[in-house]
């Protein structure tokens, strides 16, 4: 089979939606280390090469919202897509106390040709995807380990991520905290957005209304539970967008 560096599901599928999911896979493209980064199995399947159960939510939550789906078919060890291009971290070299053999010696022309092949081609769709229709909004599905190397537990299950666009942040956070079960974060495991990520592209530069969605990884890992997460947020999401008037 191809290698493709994206997928999209449900193109054609008519919202105002556009689910992302920049962190869905830890694929290492075979043009890279043959394959491999160096890391161990048991590291690719770590927090620090994708976000564990985002993708099934985020493909759960597109067919509930009746909107297209896009993400990114690359570890974030790779090539992170969710930081912009001149951003350090774009290409990491130690992440949560693990080495990235492939990435130590990584150079300019290296980086550049990952961005070309990879990163570039991925923002491309996703840029064309949120242009179809002048009313888009985007949510962007992502999850968070329950605890950093030597760092304390996170109590959040679900944190939502925002800047200065509060517009749909602001009444999802309402609905959510008022849900007994849950520990909401307000900019929290990640305090709102990075310059160049992918909100930033391709919501804020073009006034979209938006929203990120971190969800603890250990509470998403099984199908069942990325659906009953879909099936949670999909009526607050549009409940959201009805209270902000967008």
């Amino acid at each position: 089979m191809t290698y493709r560096p994206f997928e999209i599901e449900g193109a054609g599928r008519p919202a105002r939606w556009l689910v992302t999911c920049d962190h869905a896979a830890n694929t290492v493209p075979p043009f890279v280390g043959g394959g491999s980064l160096g890391l161990a199995a048991g590291d690719m399947a770590r927090h620090i090469a994708w976000d564990p159960g985002a993708a099934g939510v985020a493909r759960a939550l597109a067919l509930r919202l009746d909107a297209p789906f896009i993400w990114a078919n690359f570890s974030r060890t790779v090539i992170d897509p969710n930081r912009g291009e001149d951003d350090p971290t774009l290409v990491m070299k130690l992440y949560d106390g693990t080495v990235i053999p492939e990435n130590r010696h990584a150079d300019a022309a290296e980086i550049e040709r990952r961005l070309n092949r990879l990163y570039r081609p991925y923002h491309t769709a996703l840029a064309e995807l949120a242009a179809r229709r002048a009313d888009t909004v985007i949510v962007s599905v992502h999850s968070f380990t329950r605890q950093l190397q030597g760092r304390p537990p996170r109590p959040w299950h679900v944190g939502v991520l925002f800047g200065a666009d509060e517009r749909l942040s602001r009444p999802l956070i309402d609905r959510l905290r008022a849900e007994p079960d849950l520990c909401v974060g307000e900019n929290e495991p990640y305090g709102g957005h990075l310059p160049g990520d992918s909100i930033a592209r391709h919501a804020i530069a073009h006034q979209r209304p938006n929203v990120l969605v971190e969800l603890r990884n250990d509470l998403i890992a099984t199908p069942e539970q990325q659906e009953t997460w879909a099936a949670r947020l999909a009526p607050m999401l549009e409940a959201a967008v009805a209270a902000a008037g967008i």
